[in-house]
């Protein structure tokens, strides 16, 4: 089974950030992604362990869904 994770920000609060923030969450998500696809998150524990793991868990929301395969 895979499964997508949906990020819930604060939308107003990314408009508001400096460059220096924007650049070290763009890095941030950078490390994360490449860090993600190497796993390959098995299960729907290892799923939430990368929800929770997520740089936008932070300062939001992330909710795992499982992807049916059709």
């Amino acid at each position: 089974m895979q499964y997508i994770l949906l990020i819930y920000g604060n939308e107003a609060a990314m408009q508001s950030a400096t460059e220096s923030q924007v650049a070290q969450m763009v890095a941030a998500y950078g490390a994360y992604s490449e860090a993600l696809k190497k796993a390959g998150v098995p299960d729907l524990d290892a799923a939430l362990s990368w929800a929770a793991r997520c740089p936008g868990a932070n300062a939001g929301t992330i909710e795992v869904r499982p992807i049916w395969a059709m």
